[in-house]
């Protein structure tokens, strides 16, 4: 084994030691420090075979960190840049769709916590969580039902 393949899967290493990184985001970490052409490939088929590098865990990783913050549509994106796998992002997707609303109503809690007093607030409120990557019909819903919660306590 050559220097350059130790090197390489020992950045890989290094990296994956911080965070999980699905095979693209290495390819695209790595490919500089890539000397001989097919060592990367080599280094990284190595990792993914000994379980170091794992699509599912990425994607569950992704979800963890950032679902509490994010909506639908900026999760989804974040993993398809990723290169994961369709399919694992499509499950995922479907899976956070069912707890869009009470996340969205959490992330607007937390940001604003009372009523937009006008419509420029209003907007205001629903560009934020536009933004932050929920749908149209779930970033309604929370500002327009904000006052009815608002006031149950």
């Amino acid at each position: 084994m050559s220097n350059t393949s130790i090197s390489l899967k020992g950045r890989a290493l290094r990296l994956l030691s911080g965070r999980e990184y699905s095979r693209l985001e290495l390819e695209r970490k790595l490919a500089r420090f890539e000397e001989v052409p097919g060592t990367l490939d080599k280094a990284l088929d190595e990792l993914q075979a000994k379980n170091f590098i794992d699509e599912q865990r990425v994607v569950d990783s992704v979800v963890h960190r950032r679902s509490a913050k994010l909506g639908v549509a900026r999760i989804q994106q974040e993993l398809q840049g990723k290169g994961l796998d369709p399919q694992a992002v499509a499950e995922a997707v479907s899976d956070l769709r069912a707890t869009e609303l009470a996340r969205a109503r959490e992330v607007w809690r937390k940001k604003f916590g009372e009523p937009a007093a006008d419509a420029k607030a209003r907007a205001s409120q629903m560009r934020f969580l536009a933004s932050r990557g929920f749908g149209g019909d779930v970033i309604r819903r929370v500002v327009a039902e904000a006052p009815d919660e608002m006031f149950e306590d």
